[in-house]
C-alpha cells in the first residue's frame, strides 16, 4: 500500500527545491522574466529566456544526462547545472557539449563556477596482491584489476577480492559477493582452504549466471558486466576482433549497484572504447564521455539491450563531445 504520508513530504520537498532554484537563479542573473518551471526528478528545473537552470539534489554527480535531456526537450541554448556536491565530476563531463553547459557549486545563496576535477589515475595493486591472480584463475574466476584492487569475477559478478589485513598488513583473499557477504563467508568458513572455498563459490555462482538459468538474485546483479563478458567471449557481436575489460573512469562504490562498465575493443584495426549498460540510464552518455577520455580512443560505442535504448539517449550522443554511438544488441 502506498503511504499517503509520504506524498505531502515529497511534494513539499519539490516545492522547497523549486523555491531554492528560483532564488539562486534570481540572485545570479537578476530578475526572472516569466520563468517556466518544469518537473524534474531528483531536483528542480526552470527555463528562462531559452536558458535552462537545473538544481541537482539526489546523486548530483550522476545528473548531467537527465539535466541535458530536460534542456534538449525544451530547446535550451544554455544549461546551468547547480549542485552542492559532485560538481568537479560534473564540470569535467560537461566540457564540450552543445548547448553549452555551465556547472555551478552552490554555496549557501551564491554560485561559484565549478572546477573540473581530473580523472583518477590508474594504479597497480599493492605488493603481494598479484600473487593471488593464479589462484583466482585456477578456481575458474576471471582476475580483474580496477583502481589497484584485484578481484575475481564469474560472468561479470565479483566473487572474491584481495585485501590487506589491517592487523597484520599481509595480503589475503576474501571470498563472497560484496563486503558483507565476504565477511560472513570468512566467519563461517575461515578454516577452509581458500582455493576450495573459492572454487565452490565459482561453481555455485556460475550455475545461476549461465544463459537460461532461473531468475535468481545472483543473475540480477551486475548485468552490465555480464554483457561485457559476452563481448569478451564473442567480440563479433559488435564487429570487433578483440574486446578486453578495462577499469571504468570512476571507481565503483558498491558491487551491487548497477553501474556501466568499460572495455577496449579492436575494430578494423582501430582502438574503440566500449561502454556496457543495462537498464534505462540517461547518464550513460556522460559516463561514456569520461570513458572516452580515459580510454584514449577516438570513438566510443555504448552497448545495451534493445529494450534499454531510447531516443533521448541518441539525442544526447549528438549533443555530447566526441564520437559516441548507441549500439543495441540482443
Amino acid at each position: 500500500m502506498t503511504s499517503a504520508a509520504s506524498r505531502p513530504d515529497d511534494t513539499r520537498r519539490r516545492q522547497l527545491l523549486a523555491g531554492k532554484l528560483s532564488a539562486l537563479a534570481r540572485e545570479h542573473r537578476g530578475s526572472l522574466s516569466e520563468p517556466q518551471v518544469g518537473e524534474f526528478g531528483g531536483g528542480a528545473a526552470l527555463l528562462v529566456d531559452a536558458e535552462a537552470w537545473v538544481l541537482l539534489d539526489e546523486r548530483p554527480e550522476q545528473g548531467l544526462g537527465a539535466a541535458m535531456a530536460w534542456a534538449l526537450r525544451r530547446n535550451a541554448a544554455v544549461v546551468n547545472l547547480l549542485a552542492e556536491g559532485g560538481t568537479g565530476c560534473l564540470a569535467r563531463r560537461a566540457i564540450g557539449w552543445t548547448p553549452t553547459v555551465r556547472v555551478w557549486q552552490v554555496a549557501e545563496r551564491t554560485l561559484q563556477a565549478a572546477r573540473p576535477e581530473p580523472l583518477v589515475a590508474a594504479m597497480p595493486p599493492p605488493d603481494g596482491h598479484m600473487a593471488f591472480a593464479t589462484l583466482i584463475s585456477e578456481s575458474g574466476a576471471l582476475p580483474v584489476i580496477e583502481f589497484g584492487v584485484l578481484t575475481g569475477e564469474v560472468d561479470g559478478l565479483e566473487v572474491c577480492r584481495v585485501v590487506t589485513d589491517p592487523a597484520t598488513g599481509a595480503a589475503r583473499l576474501e571470498v563472497g559477493v560484496g563486503a558483507h557477504d565476504r565477511e560472513a563467508f570468512q566467519l563461517l568458513h575461515g578454516d577452509r582452504p581458500t582455493a576450495e572455498s573459492l572454487a565452490e563459490v565459482v561453481r555455485f555462482v556460475g550455475s545461476h549466471r549461465r544463459p537460461g538459468a532461473t531468475r535468481h538474485p545472483l543473475n540480477l546483479l551486475a548485468q552490465e558486466r555480464a554483457l561485457r563478458c559476452r563481448l569478451v567471449a564473442d567480440s563479433a557481436l559488435i564487429g570487433a576482433q578483440l574486446v578486453v575489460p578495462v577499469a571504468p573512469p570512476v571507481p565503483r562504490t558498491n558491487v551491487k549497484d548497477a553501474v556501466p562498465c568499460v572495455a577496449l575493443a579492436t575494430i578494423d584495426g582501430a582502438r574503440v572504447t566500449v561502454v556496457c549498460s543495462t537498464g534505462i540510464d540517461l547518464d550513460v552518455v556522460p559516463f561514456a564521455v569520461d570513458a572516452l577520455a580515459a580510454g584514449g580512443s577516438d570513438r566510443c560505442v555504448v552497448v545495451m539491450p534493445p529494450r534499454d535504448a531510447i531516443d533521448i539517449q541518441r539525442q544526447l550522443t549528438i549533443a555530447a563531445p566526441g564520437s559516441i554511438e548507441i549500439m543495441p544488441i540482443n
